[in-house]
């Protein structure tokens, strides 16, 4: 379960000083407090984070190797040397490459450009040096975005007679290679060291053409947005001058590739451009989002954005399906170590980052997927915002051929024999270096729902451009029942009102039972604020829902129809334990594992027979997450996955479950399927009487569930008969409660024993 953490606490002290800063910027102290917590802890720092410009661009001469690198570059353009500029195949070395070809051609320098594709690898290559020295001959090479690890490549290029210029941004290796190196992580005079490869491309741009590179800011601007940089110090000024630039003289390929949106924000970049600039790498066309970036032809940029395009639906698709193999594979391995760690020769090397960075954030621990080729495994790691992978890879690094990125991805490469020694040399570092905390989803919250939310949701929009280092405040608001509704039928999105403010949950069908339930919720959500027709509109976007599983007489209502839609399902082969060997058997898992042990109860007094489970989370109907950690579920639903779990225990009845793949499956020794069958009647004729009662509220209005369907229609009958009625005659076709409408079907001729429902009752009756 996702744990809320306050994103600040001010002592007396900072509360005076985040006061102070209100008043001096002119904000209220909800922002300030916002921007206080964030490092921006004066007026003049506020100035500068609040209003980002182009004014505020850091001298590049202040950089270590900037001066050497114009003085080179300068001397190629005097003596006209033939000079190559070599990148990545990602949206960031793309848009390096773009920001350094248009700044050489500027200063006059006409360069051979070249990109590897993913089957190259990444980086430098001593075959893609051979392929730029057979084709072009260059009297200078300068790398962009990569080369920082490559020192024994630097020193090939050398001995073909080249001069060789390696702007990077990714970590240091112990050695650094014997060239001009022009990173802003060296030790040097440069203030700010979170450039992406383009802003690195970009300050050399502005060393070598001045105010003129001003131009180029769209592309550095893309590719700090794509590479996940913390949108903090001059990264903020880029992005935001970027943007600017994109919204009020878009060039031809960002208009081809934006589709005229009506505001252009870090998040339209991030999750309309960048993609398609990606997806042409990963289907093993690099050079077209290069050429596209390059190009001045507009009927060519058509083109190549038509091209982008269609990448992108294919990349979809095929990282879709990569997704379902990865599940599959975890279902068959099992997921309950520090890390993720997977490798397969059918995988698409070109999806791999994605679909790893996927499974890290659901899993919640660091994922690495390979891609087998031979007797050499190819891999991407990804990891969650608290653990560095990249430090934990160079811990490990006895066990690697070849490895580069930073702390929440890299590029990896390993021997086949050194897998499973990686493996576990990962899972004993990371074991050892964090805690359990450090792997529990964590929601930083700024503040609560005021009664000046228009005012504030307006003001929250000077933090933009937000993303990673500047993520979008959250908030929260605390309700019981909600009012909540599908935007419109048959839609997976719920609109709700909470407070005086309209909200908007994305997905939120899944969880309307929940939200329409007296269950104690804490909705976290976001502030927006949207222009349409010349009109404002204030709104929040519900990020998640937390509920307290204890709380409220729903749930038990809910639990007994979970269970009624389970029973129909067969009885797994379970365990039988006493109460003490069961408590101890949960103990034992507990203590050894964060990871693999599901606890299903129905009946939620039933754990205080079990101390072991003191302090474990309660999910309510289904796990919050895929991620397998240890957790009690209140009466799964029937669609509830369950499948990751090693070990599911049942405390109470009935023996029921979902889809548990291959689990170890344990019950109390007492354990029956009667719950709260008990209390309903199986009876003919009582049933009738509900149906008969049914019929008078033909076309009502009941909600999607049938606990709404109770509230709404308020039939003289006991609760739980009315569900188990309702679960009966739907089952059989007399009714429907589809798009939150009762439908009472006439005619129909049929006996309740055809309901499986009913009849797994009347045995549960029966043997009970």
């Amino acid at each position: 379960m996702k744990k809320l953490v306050r994103e600040f606490e001010f002592s007396p002290e900072q509360l005076h000083s985040v006061k102070e800063l209100a008043h001096s910027v002119g904000v209220t102290e909800v922002t300030a407090g916002i921007l206080y917590a964030r490092g921006v802890d004066t007026a003049e720092k506020a100035q500068a984070f609040l209003h980002p410009s182009e004014s505020r661009y850091l001298s590049p001469m202040l950089m270590k190797g900037m001066r050497e690198a114009v003085e080179l570059l300068t001397r190629a353009r005097d003596e006209e040397w033939r000079v190559a500029v070599f990148g990545d195949y990602d949206a960031d070395g793309i848009g390096a490459c773009a920001v350094l070809s248009r700044a050489l051609k500027t200063f006059g320098i006409e360069p051979y450009l070249f990109v590897p594709e993913r089957s190259d690898g990444y980086g430098l290559s001593i075959p893609a040096i051979d392929r730029i020295f057979d084709e072009f001959l260059p009297d200078l090479f300068v790398t962009v975005d990569c080369g920082i690890s490559c020192k024994n490549e630097v020193e090939y290029i050398k001995e073909q007679g080249a001069f060789v210029i390696v702007t990077d941004h990714h970590e240091l290796p112990e050695e650094l290679p014997d060239c001009i190196v022009i990173n802003p992580k060296l030790k040097d005079d440069y203030p700010y060291d979170n450039l992406c490869g383009a802003g690195v491309a970009f300050k050399l741009a502005q060393a070598l053409i001045g105010k003129d590179a001003y131009d180029l800011v769209d592309f550095a601007a893309l590719s700090t947005v794509a590479d996940s940089v913390p949108l903090l110090g001059e990264n903020r000024d880029i992005v935001a001058e970027g943007l600017r630039r994109i919204e009020e003289s878009p060039r031809a390929a960002f208009s081809a590739l934006l589709e005229k949106p009506e505001k252009v924000t870090a998040q339209t970049l991030a999750f309309t451009v960048a993609p398609r600039i990606n997806a042409a790498g990963r289907m093993g066309d690099a050079r077209a989002a290069l050429t596209l970036f390059t190009s001045e032809d507009e009927e060519e940029i058509a083109e190549l954005a038509a091209r982008l395009n269609r990448y992108n639906t294919e990349r979809q698709k095929l990282c879709d399906e990569l997704y379902t193999q990865v599940l599959e594979k975890i279902g068959e391995e099992g997921s309950f170590g520090n890390v993720i760690m997977l490798a397969e020769s059918g995988w698409h090397a070109g999806f791999i980052g994605i679909v790893a960075a996927r499974i890290a954030e659901e899993f919640s621990r660091p994922a690495l997927l390979f891609v087998r080729r031979g007797d050499v495994l190819k891999g991407s790691a990804r990891s969650i915002e608290r653990v560095n992978i990249f430090e934990a890879l160079r811990s490990c690094s006895d066990h690697i051929s070849e490895f580069g990125g930073h702390a929440q991805a890299a590029g990896i490469n390993v021997e086949a024999d050194e897998f499973i020694p990686l493996k576990d040399a990962l899972n004993g570092y990371i074991g050892e270096k964090y805690s359990r905390e450090d792997f529990i989803p964590v929601l930083p919250i700024a503040g609560e729902l005021g009664e000046n939310f228009t005012a504030i949701a307006r003001e929250l929009t000077l933090l933009e451009p937000c993303g990673m280092g500047n993520r979008r405040p959250l908030f929260i608001v605390r309700a019981g029942r909600i009012e909540a509704a599908p935007i419109k039928p048959a839609s997976p999105h719920v609109s709700m009102k909470i407070g005086g403010m309209d909200f908007v949950y994305f997905g939120g069908m899944k969880d309307l039972a929940v939200l329409k339930s007296d269950l104690e919720k804490t909705v976290v959500f976001e502030y927006n604020v949207s222009r349409f027709k010349g009109k404002e509109y204030v709104k929040g976007f519900v990020r998640t829902v937390l509920c307290d599983g204890m709380s409220g007489t729903d749930a038990e209502l809910g639990s007994f129809e979970n269970a009624l839609r389970l029973l129909p399902k067969s009885v797994p082969v379970a365990h039988r334990m006493q109460k003490d060997d069961l408590n101890a058997f949960l103990a034992e898992r507990l203590a050894a594992c964060a990871y693999g042990t599901c606890v299903v109860v129905h009946d939620r007094r039933t754990l205080q027979n079990y101390p072991a489970l003191e302090g474990l989370d309660i999910e309510l109907y289904r796990p919050s997450a895929r991620g397998a950690g240890n957790c009690i579920v209140l009466s799964p639903a029937p669609d509830a996955n369950l499948n990751v779990f090693r070990d599911i225990a049942v405390l109470d009845g009935p023996l029921r479950l979902p889809e548990t793949g291959r689990a170890n499956i344990v019950c109390a020794s007492d354990l029956s399927d009667m719950g709260a069958m008990k209390r309903v009647s199986t009876v003919r004729e009582d049933l009738l009487a509900v149906f008969s009662a049914l019929r008078r509220f033909d076309g009502a209005e009941t909600g999607c569930g049938y606990l709404e369907a109770v509230r709404a229609l308020r039939l003289p009958f006991d609760a739980y008969e009315t569900v188990f009625a309702l679960a009966v005659f739907e089952e059989l076709g007399l009714i429907s409660l589809s798009e939150g409408r009762l439908r009472v079907f006439r005619g129909i001729r049929t006996e309740l024993t055809n309901a499986k429902i009913y009849t797994a009752v009347v045995r549960s009756k029966e043997e009970g």
